[in-house]
């Protein structure tokens, strides 16, 4: 709250010098009070008020009150209040994530039920659903650490490989929590925008401790231990937030505020972010006033003056009385921030966010054309978001080679161009190897597929009744079988190898 107060300040100071002419018009109009040396001499006072015509009017507020403060509140809106910064509706509205998960001997303890690690996982994803659509990674620790999964929105990705995490995957035991955070802010240091880090544990080795002084990025703990336990070692960390298990919600509700309301301080500080006008917040209060207009003789004396000062306006654009109040964007800001994405997609007029809330949505195609028609740089590292997400490999890689060009040296969309790349050269290298038979025998009844000269093309088979049946690339990536804990124990060791060499 304090924070907030500090930061207040308006965006079109200028405008508040219309409250000058309101005061002098509210002082010229309003009725005086009579005083009583308007009465005739020679008389006394009290016989004189009773020969006077008409009533003393003992009214305390008059229409031009209401007037002139609604009017006041309206300058002050327009003079644009804040103190928070908006985020950039290219990028997430919700703060960027590492989740570091200690995967011990120790989480299979059962005081937990089922154990500790198996609630940890719930926890995990229940906080990753109630931050639906913000970026987030997965990193595994005991002796060493892990990175499972780089930043993603996509929680599609997240929860097969967390369900595979098992003390029996991790090449040592121990506790590394001091280089799972290094390599919790190496991730981060790759996003654009401020994110945090949580540690889910049972508890740290003293060892560790230091590196948590040094840090820069918020850091949470969620401690998996029974209600009522705590880690004490946890209790020197002057910069960290430790939110105890609990068996309801209430500790990832939690998380998600705080997170929140870190990644809201850091917008604060950033300078290439705009302030968020909160002007709308005071039509609420002028409209409510408009209200008491309603009364006998006011709505009459007062209406050829409001309609002289407002002329009618044009026909409105959305529907619904919020049409009165809010502008289209406005209340689409309102069904993004309820995470009504695509009810904000169809509420937006502005490009950028009618196609960032198409993204979220998950209307990919529609997003993709929408920022198809930008020409920032922005707009094409979107572009390539929503095609990769449609699994539109090739026009992913040249929306984002159009984004370098725009943008060199755009580390994030460097990034995400070679990870399309590696991801079509690994969709046709698999369809190839299964085109030539080379993953195993092909036997006389098994089915061959055709695609030797057609590599990025969909691929068709033969089936029984002799009709093709095309195969699309995520067919062939679900083809793939694949155990999880196989493959992260492979992929572990094989990191360990080459960390050691």
């Amino acid at each position: 709250m304090l924070d907030a107060l500090s930061e207040f300040h308006f965006i079109r100071v200028g405008w508040l010098a219309l409250l000058i002419p309101i005061a002098a018009l509210w002082w010229v109009i309003r009725p005086k009070p009579k005083v009583d040396g308007n009465l005739p001499s020679g008389i006394a006072p009290h016989l004189a008020k009773a020969l006077q015509l008409g009533d003393e009017d003992k009214r305390r507020f008059y229409p031009i009150d209401i007037l002139m403060i609604a009017a006041m509140l309206v300058t002050f809106a327009v003079a644009g209040p804040t103190w928070s910064r908006a985020p950039n509706p290219l990028i997430s509205d919700t703060a960027p994530l590492v989740i570091a998960l200690k995967v011990t001997d120790s989480m299979e303890e059962t005081d937990l039920a089922p154990s500790r690690l198996d609630r940890a996982k719930f926890k995990i994803t229940d906080l990753i659903n109630a931050r639906a659509g913000a970026p987030t990674a997965l990193v595994a620790y005991a002796g060493t650490p892990h990175r499972v999964a780089p930043l993603t929105e996509d929680s599609n990705i997240l929860r097969p490989l967390l369900e595979g995490l098992t003390p029996a995957v991790m090449p040592e035991q121990g506790d590394a929590a001091g280089d799972a955070l290094q390599l919790a802010e190496s991730i981060l240091d790759g996003s654009e925008i401020t994110g945090a880090i949580l540690f889910v544990l049972d508890d740290i080795n003293p060892s560790q401790l230091p590196a948590f002084e040094d840090t820069t990025a918020p850091v949470f703990f969620l401690t998996m231990l029974p209600e009522g336990q705590s880690i004490p070692q946890l209790d020197g960390l002057r910069s960290a937030t430790i939110v105890p298990f609990t068996g309801s919600d209430q500790d990832v509700s939690r998380l998600e505020r705080q997170i929140q309301s870190a990644y809201s301080e850091a917008l604060d500080d950033d300078d290439r972010l705009d302030w968020q006008d909160r002007g709308w917040l005071l039509a609420w209060p002028a409209a409510l006033l408009c209200l008491l207009w309603f009364r006998q003789g006011w709505v009459i004396r007062w209406a050829v003056l409001a309609f002289l000062l407002f002329p009618a306006a044009g026909p409105a654009q959305a529907e619904g009385w919020k049409d009165w109040f809010l502008t289209p964007d406005q209340q689409g800001q309102i069904a993004m921030n309820q995470k009504n994405f695509a009810e904000a997609g169809t509420l937006f007029e502005d490009p950028y966010h009618k196609g960032y809330a198409m993204l979220k949505a998950g209307q990919y195609p529609e997003a993709a054309e929408i920022f198809t028609a930008l020409d920032t740089p922005e707009a094409a590292f979107a572009e390539g978001m929503a095609r990769i997400r449609n699994r539109e490999y090739r026009p992913a890689i040249t929306a984002f080679e159009t984004a370098l060009e725009r943008r060199p040296d755009w580390p994030e969309a460097q990034h995400n161009l070679e990870v399309s790349r590696a991801i079509l050269e690994e969709v046709e290298s698999t369809r190839e190897q299964s085109d030539t038979g080379e993953e195993a025998g092909i036997g006389a009844d098994d089915v061959v597929f055709d695609n030797e000269s057609g590599r990025g093309e969909n691929t068709t088979v033969q089936d029984q009744t002799g009709e093709a049946t095309p195969l699309s690339a995520d067919q062939w990536i679900s083809a793939i079988d694949t155990d999880m804990q196989d493959f992260l124990r492979s992929r572990f060791v094989l990191e360990n190898q080459e960390r050691n060499q």
